[in-house]
């Protein structure tokens, strides 16, 4: 399959809502969603946190607390950590694969950012420095986009690169809304700490961050990326196929318009959600 930018070649799922129900700002949303699930959403994200620990596997729980999110996220019902492990199941090759490839690139920025951080006397350093910035910028954006293209389309680790670095300029206005909600969340978790200077706010302070903050990142990530998702890689295909994954689609809550009865035996390279 082709399409806008190359995107493509896909596949996954997720309810819908009722399309006339009024519609509320995307803000209030979010925080009805977060806190509708909050307590779900806290055993997951210990289960996050116990699986990142060793960073080798931390792809598989990106993965994991994506589908989950992702699912919440379009008000499909998510069995919780169910629908973790079972993401991890079914996608831990890419996912590993893709956490290892991100500890590699982590490692090199670090070094790379503290090097010309501390040589920045020269006009060369200086400009090494801003380029090194940027490319942490881009990288750390195109995160945003890597887990959901690895657990909702049948797409290579190459694909998924290329397209997650297009989505960083075709969607920056959320990718940097996204950004600055978060980085405050990280300032106001050191602001407090360095006002209140103590072991016992520490010790609050992680273990808030730990039961919510995971969770929370990940699903205000599927609010600002996701309709750009939609609308430049499966809206296009589907206006050219109206008729092939019908509920997948409304199982991510997006409208559908069958134009003929869906044929059982379509053949399955037809199929762009993945099962």
């Amino acid at each position: 399959m082709a399409g806008f930018f190359g995107l493509f070649n896909y596949e996954k799922e997720g309810p819908g809502i009722n399309k006339d129900a009024p519609k509320k700002k995307t803000f209030i949303v979010f925080f009805e969603t977060f806190f509708r699930n909050f307590w779900k959403f806290i055993t997951i994200n210990l289960v996050y946190f116990i699986i990142s620990i060793p960073l080798i596997t931390s792809g598989l729980a990106n993965a994991g607390l994506t589908n989950v999110t992702r699912n919440i996220a379009r008000d499909k019902h998510s069995f919780g950590l169910s629908d973790f492990f079972e993401t991890i199941k079914k996608n831990w090759k890419q996912s590993l694969i893709a956490g290892i490839i991100n500890i590699i690139i982590t490692v090199f920025l670090v070094f790379s950012v503290s090097f010309y951080y501390h040589n920045s006397n020269g006009l060369l350093n200086t400009i090494g420095l801003g380029v090194s910035l940027c490319i942490v910028f881009i990288f750390l954006v195109m995160n945003f986009y890597i887990w959901t293209m690895i657990i909702t389309f049948k797409l290579s680790l190459k694909q998924i690169y290329r397209n997650s670095f297009k989505f960083v300029f075709i969607n920056m206005k959320m990718n940097l809304l996204c950004g600055i909600i978060l980085l405050a969340i990280y300032a106001l978790y050191i602001t407090v700490f360095l006002l209140i200077p103590n072991y016992l706010v520490l010790t609050l302070e992680l273990m808030l961050a730990v039961c919510t903050l995971p969770a929370f990142r990940f699903l205000l990530i599927q609010f600002c990326t996701f309709p750009s998702i939609k609308k430049y890689i499966i809206d296009p295909y589907y206006e050219e196929h109206p008729d092939e994954d019908i509920e997948q689609r409304r199982n991510l809550g997006i409208e559908v318009t069958q134009n003929k009865p869906q044929n059982e035996d379509d053949d399955e390279d037809g199929i762009v959600f993945e099962d």
